[in-house]
């Protein structure tokens, strides 16, 4: 059985919306392509390996209309190590609509979510969800994910679409290695997906010591 592997772009007050650019994600939000000032080789160099081993994209539709547009015209450029991966690998849409699927590679889910989720990881290795926070809801409440990469960039916006927003349920996650911060600032966190659900305690019971002066 293979990986769901979350990759996301967060601020500080964990808005992941429109990250790449102003027209990403454009509706009421007036600071589309956030990430871009705060992006440095360290950060850059931690996204690309991120995707390494990647055999399938796990997209939501906004998503992969973006990609589609972008991704098929950028090999032999800048960005050709990442287009080449992208273009090469089975793209899987989650959408209730009706996509353009011209994306070589490209599939449209089936109306039962969760199960084509199970399919996937069943057929594939590394399976990446990148963006698509609407998507990201569905996998978090579903607990259909096996990593999530966190990048947290220095910078509270106050409006916006939230990493969390309305998708999550009670549930574990475990560091699988240090956090590791950029020269700008920002901090990549990945966690895996842990057992069992978040336990409670009392910070004032005597044995921690809590409020105690002798």
């Amino acid at each position: 059985m293979g990986l769901i592997h979350i990759e996301l772009f967060a601020t500080l007050d964990l808005v992941g919306q429109a990250p790449g650019g102003p027209d990403e994600d454009p509706v009421g939000f007036p600071f589309g392509g956030w990430q871009a000032p705060l992006l440095d080789e360290v950060t850059g160099a931690q996204i690309g390996a991120a995707y390494e081993g990647t055999d399938a994209l796990l997209l939501g539709r906004r998503t992969y209309d973006l990609f589609a547009g972008y991704w098929p015209h950028q090999e032999g450029g800048e960005d050709n190590e990442i287009a080449t991966l992208f273009n090469s690998v089975p793209k899987y849409v989650a959408s209730r609509g009706r996509p353009d699927l011209s994306w070589a590679g490209s599939v449209q889910l089936g109306p039962d979510l969760a199960d084509a989720v199970r399919g996937i990881r069943d057929r594939h290795e590394h399976v990446k969800v990148v963006g698509s926070l609407n998507l990201v809801q569905t996998l978090l409440r579903e607990k259909l994910f096996d990593r999530l990469d966190l990048w947290v960039h220095p910078i509270v916006l106050g409006v916006g679409k939230k990493v969390f927003d309305g998708g999550a349920v009670p549930t574990n996650v475990t560091l699988l290695e240090p956090p590791a911060a950029s020269p700008k600032g920002t901090v990549h966190l990945r966690y895996g997906l842990a057992d069992g659900i978040p336990g409670t305690g009392d910070m004032s019971a005597p044995d921690r010591g809590v409020g105690r002066t002798d």
